[in-house]
């Protein structure tokens, strides 16, 4: 039970989570955790106790859950009837129209456990980026936390891709890239590279594009000295093209198998640079363990490859949370949505997928031998460590914003391991209890 406040001492914010088992260093730790809703952050407990003598507010008994980091999801186009590339007109509403729905879709995210993503805009062409981005950067250091889930930068998939491997992409939209960077400024805005928050982060937080395509690998460089991520995707890159992206400073691999030269025995194709031997760059890598994109016994190769790379990713799109049927797309698609599969109308094309990250946590947990702890670095620590974000993002550390999950797993069903979301903190604010259908955003 929550402890009570005296009536002579004023609040201080503070709430000690105690009884629980905290993922910390790829191990379940049972220690207490202190967290500010004041400054956002988790607290060095014993500065806080023993140094200042403060008596936290509350006092939460986990009841021996798990307490995690909140989860982060860098392929997340829409849900819950959102999507980011879909701007209206003027005469519905425009951009304010834009910015309510984006408010609804973070209130309603955060109940999934993911409280940070990048927003992700697939192909598109130039005055979509233009008026889109401005929308989608990093918060930066104001926000409430009752504005829910919070975007860390805009993840700009395309369009400069290969036209063999656009999957759902519109093949209209598709550039080259001939006077390098400037192409990309000209598509994207050069204003959305430059810095716009206090730590140097640009609203565009990762690119994703293919190397071979004429021009791009020349902007490798440049995108990297931004502070934007460059991923590798939607590609037909060899071998030797991703391993020279991965030099000139790529940091990533977008969905990894799908949309993409296929592993071959005489040509790993982009697969292969995951198997570089120690001490050579290898980068991180998207996973969609949604149960369609990609068979089980392939996410367990990509695990076993670089488990410190693995990311998992939902990919999903504004289908996530309504119910089954046909749907307007993007750039004149209609899309057939069957629990998670999506497809493009009249095929067999995956257009994304409509899964949680929660969802596809529980399969990657069911399906490979990782640990609980493993599995939740590939959501959490290692998404902010591939964003730059150690340390202040996906972590428990004293020190790191209070974005915390209690999670109730269940394995009482034969073959099938749940990951379910209790309770949400955003910046040390509970903001959602699933047990408390009263409570919450």
């Amino acid at each position: 039970m929550p402890a009570a406040i005296s009536p002579s001492r004023p609040p201080t914010g503070i709430t000690r989570l105690t009884g629980g088992l905290l993922v910390k260093n790829n191990k379940l730790v049972p220690e207490d955790l202190w967290i500010s809703s004041v400054t956002g952050k988790i607290l060095h407990r014993q500065q806080v106790f023993y140094e200042h003598h403060v008596v936290p507010d509350e006092t939460i008994d986990l009841g021996g859950k798990i307490l995690c980091p909140g989860f982060i999801d860098v392929q997340f186009n829409g849900a819950f009837g959102f999507d980011f590339s879909s701007i209206p007109a003027d005469n519905e509403g425009g951009m304010a129209y834009y910015q309510k729905g984006l408010r609804r879709l973070n209130r309603h995210l955060i109940r999934t456990g993911v409280t940070s993503y990048l927003p992700t805009l697939p192909s598109q062409k130039a005055e979509v980026y233009h008026k889109a981005l401005e929308h989608l950067g990093p918060s930066g250091g104001e926000r409430s936390a009752l504005e829910g889930s919070e975007s860390l930068g805009a993840h700009c998939e395309g369009p400069f891709l290969s036209p063999s491997k656009k999957g759902i992409h519109s093949i209209e939209v598709l550039q080259e890239a001939p006077n390098g960077f400037a192409d990309m400024e000209a598509c994207y805005g050069a204003e959305n590279f430059a810095h716009t928050t206090e730590d140097g982060r640009p609203r565009i937080a990762m690119v994703t594009a293919a190397p071979e395509v004429h021009g791009v690998s020349s902007c490798i460089p440049e995108i990297a000295r931004r502070g934007t991520k460059f991923a590798i995707g939607h590609t037909e890159a060899t071998y030797e093209e991703a391993s020279s992206a991965i030099a000139a400073g790529a940091t990533m691999i977008t969905h990894v198998f799908n949309a993409m030269r296929p592993l071959h025995h005489r040509n790993p194709g982009i697969f292969g640079v995951l198997g570089q031997a120690e001490g050579k760059e290898r980068p991180y890598y998207g996973v969609i363990s949604d149960g369609i994109h990609l068979h089980p016994t392939t996410v367990k190769i990509a695990w076993n490859a670089h488990p410190d790379g693995f990311i998992l990713v939902t990919d999903a799109m504004k289908t996530v949370g309504l119910p089954d049927g046909v749907y307007d797309g993007m750039n004149g698609d209609r899309w057939v949505k069957k629990g998670p599969l999506l497809t493009r109308e009249g095929s067999d094309t995956l257009a994304g997928s409509s899964a949680t990250l929660a969802e596809c946590v529980s399969n990657f947990w069911t399906w490979s031998h990782a640990t609980i702890p493993e599995v939740i670095r590939s959501v959490t620590e290692t998404p902010a460590e591939m964003l730059g974000l150690k340390g202040v993002k996906g972590s428990l550390e004293a020190g790191a914003d209070a974005d915390l999950l209690v999670l109730d797993l269940d394995e009482s069903v034969e073959g099938r391991r749940e990951v379910r979301i209790e309770r949400v903190w955003k910046f040390g604010v509970c903001v959602h209890d699933a047990r408390d259908h009263t409570f919450g955003l």
